[in-house]
């Protein structure tokens, strides 16, 4: 038996002619995204992304030390370069295999933090080319293709019955999903140069921890919808404030009196 081995090229605007670009944005509009909920089910598939890779929402190169992964296009929010999805932050729990038949469900849940860094090209009848209207082949909308193997995630993290099925990579699971806040669950969270964007001047959008207010999330490059909110590393997270205790503005206003 042959395994449903998926594979895909990666992409991101620094690799693809500007030509190319202004045809997906000729030919889309922003109606088409698909707007998904915060939780739910969805599909997985893994690629190679290499360790150090500016992908397209161009993410530090960083942040390949972590988990990450693709999004597929219509729910990632652009056909090339930043969109809404970018930065955003899941919860990933493997339910069980869609492929090979009978399904093979797994005796351990297992789950990983991922970031969203790339985005996963929509063409035929491939698993990230779900629209508003049709579903992928897996009956899902939105579709997350991990970055794996990966340094960050164990070699082992997809189970499998290779006695029975004849492979160990089944390529596409059902899974569920949960929206989290990246700075609290992601693990590249505790790298400052894991969180943010290069600086690149235009085409860079990886928020650290989007909300989905317009302050920290990215607009859908093939929209056109303006400049995206500064994510470049250094300004990342916002500088802490510095507390200041009761006592030490009592004797700082003292302080002030008796210079008087």
């Amino acid at each position: 038996m042959v395994p449903p081995y998926h594979t895909r090229i990666t992409l991101s605007l620094h690799h693809i002619p500007y030509l190319l670009l202004l045809f997906f944005v000729a030919t889309t509009t922003g109606t088409d995204w698909i707007d998904y909920p915060s939780d739910g089910t969805a599909t997985l598939t893994h690629y190679t992304l290499p360790k150090d890779y500016i992908a397209s929402c161009g993410c530090t190169a960083a942040s390949t030390h972590y988990p990450t992964a693709a999004m597929s296009q219509m729910a990632y929010g652009s056909f090339a370069a930043y969109g809404p999805g970018c930065g955003r932050c899941f919860k990933i729990t493997l339910l069980n295999t869609y492929i090979p038949d009978p399904p093979f469900f797994p005796n351990v849940q297992k789950s990983v933090v991922i970031k969203v860094t790339d985005v996963c090209p929509a063409g035929g009848a491939g698993w990230c080319s779900a629209t508003n209207g049709h579903p992928n082949r897996g009956g899902q909308y939105i579709n997350f293709d991990l970055a794996w193997p990966s340094s960050s995630i164990p070699d082992d993290f997809f189970p499998s019955n290779a006695s029975f099925y004849g492979f160990t990579d089944f390529g596409v699971w059902n899974v569920s999903y949960e929206s989290v806040s990246c700075l609290q669950s992601w693990a590249g969270a505790k790298q400052r140069a894991a969180l943010g964007s290069v600086n690149d001047g235009s085409s860079a959008c990886c928020p650290a921890d989007p909300t989905g207010s317009v302050n920290d999330t990215c607009p859908s490059f093939s929209d056109d919808n303006g400049i995206p909110p500064d994510t470049t590393t250094s300004n990342a997270i916002p500088s802490p404030a510095i507390p200041v205790s009761l006592g030490s503005l009592l004797l700082l206003l003292l302080g002030l009196c008796l210079s008087v």
